[in-house]
């Protein structure tokens, strides 16, 4: 590691740090000048192993014994700071050991990344970057293959997202779609049967759509207030509904995405799950 001790803020290169709170990250577009953040070690790590790489790393001196190993292999400049200065720079107290500056890697081409797939999730427009992390991290647990997001969905390598994912967000397939509804084209085109996780008037239980699996499904998740478009229910196949009890009509978006990939996963052949 190559170390830079910091004792104020002026002389270094500390640009990819600045004053990095919620509302500031979120007038950042994607791709954001090609960089995310990765914050904790255990999602370091998860970059690390996942073949992204660093350009630089913000911790305090306590950590440094934890980042050694994972950094060994790569040469760029550790920022050790008290914890006091390093929250002045972030504009947030970084209690998770470390903070990583990320080259952010390649976008992959949806074709290629369906192409073996055999369960797929779909999530048009969701905005809350919790939720997104959280469905990447069900999808990461229960078995799906690979995630694709409409041109309105939030950034799945926001930091908070990759946060509450536990960092599978690095792990997981995933691709933009280019156009939606217009890239449930493709879906089709490649066998895939759409299920539309959604109230609506014709429904299919999801025991009852488990229980019938087709080979390839293409799972679509609604946004947090509205649930799916019109366009999105008129390209599915089947729309597919979680019963529920005690006058709850539905849960969260990711809460559902959970109980419907468990469904779908348990209903398919065991998979090999993502390396962490």
């Amino acid at each position: 590691m190559h170390l830079e001790r910091l004792t104020t803020l002026d002389g270094a290169d500390l640009r990819d740090y600045a004053r990095l709170t919620d509302v500031a990250l979120r007038r950042v577009q994607e791709p954001a000048g090609g960089l995310y953040l990765a914050e904790s070690l255990t999602v370091i790590g998860r970059a690390l192993r996942a073949g992204h790489r660093p350009r630089s790393v913000l911790t305090s001196e306590r950590w440094l014994d934890d980042l050694e190993p994972l950094l060994r292999d790569h040469d760029v400049p550790v920022y050790v700071g008290a914890p006091g200065l390093l929250e002045e720079l972030t504009g947030f107290h970084l209690h998770r050991g470390a903070l990583a500056s990320m080259h952010r890697p390649e976008p992959l081409d949806p074709v290629a990344l369906l192409r073996d797939a055999r369960l797929v999730v779909v999530v048009e427009d969701v905005v809350d970057h919790t939720n997104v992390g959280a469905i990447f991290r069900s999808v990461a647990g229960l078995g799906a293959d690979a995630v694709l997001i409409t041109p309105r969905c939030a950034d799945p390598l926001y930091r908070r997202s990759v946060r509450v994912s536990m960092g599978t967000v690095l792990q997981v397939p995933w691709a933009r779609l280019p156009d939606w509804p217009a890239g449930a084209e493709l879906l089709h085109e490649l066998g895939f049967t759409i299920a539309a996780l959604a109230l609506a008037p014709e429904t299919v239980g999801l025991r009852e759509f488990a229980a019938e699996r087709p080979e390839r499904v293409a799972l679509l998740l609604g946004s947090e207030g509205d649930g799916l478009s019109r366009q999105a229910l008129g390209v599915a196949d089947v729309t597919v509904t979680i019963p529920m009890g005690h006058g709850v009509d539905s849960l969260n978006v990711a809460a559902a995405s959970a109980v419907a990939l468990y469904a779908l996963g348990s209903a398919a052949a065991p998979r090999t799950p993502p390396a962490s």
